[in-house]
């Protein structure tokens, strides 16, 4: 086997990369030296008309809208998963909720469905347990 100059877990360069050197720090440096030149092109553009200057600055004040859930609720819906799902479903495709609204309703239906299944098989295991013992 050929034996290397270097040994196994060392760095050739023992000084590394000298900082500030790569393209992209380069280019940080030049960019701060020209940041109050930069941002008032910007404005400017922003100013004549050109539409991706303004969304550049509007992006960078402004955070971007999420989407508002509302309340839903449900009229004789009763405790059925089943019938909440299709009330929460008809909902959205009436118009009454958001895809979203209907999304987070359903998880949360879907999340309460599990905790109940979870606690109704607890009580059965018990109770299967407390048969098992009496016998």
């Amino acid at each position: 086997m050929a034996t290397s100059q270097y040994t196994k877990g060392r760095s050739g360069n023992l000084a590394g990369r000298p900082p500030g050197k790569t393209p992209g720090a380069k280019l940080r440096k030049a960019i701060e030296r020209q940041s109050d030149s930069i941002l008032q092109a910007v404005i400017d553009a922003a100013i004549d008309g050109n539409m991706m200057a303004c969304k550049m600055l509007l992006d960078r004040i402004t955070p971007p809208l999420k989407p508002m859930s509302l309340p839903i609720a449900f009229d004789n819906a009763g405790n059925d998963p089943s019938t909440i799902s299709q009330a929460i479903i008809g909902k959205m495709a009436r118009g009454e909720v958001t895809p979203e609204s209907a999304n987070l309703a359903m998880a949360a239906l879907s999340h309460q469905c599990k905790i109940f299944d979870i606690v109704h098989l607890t009580k059965e295991i018990d109770e299967l347990k407390l048969r098992l013992d009496s016998k």
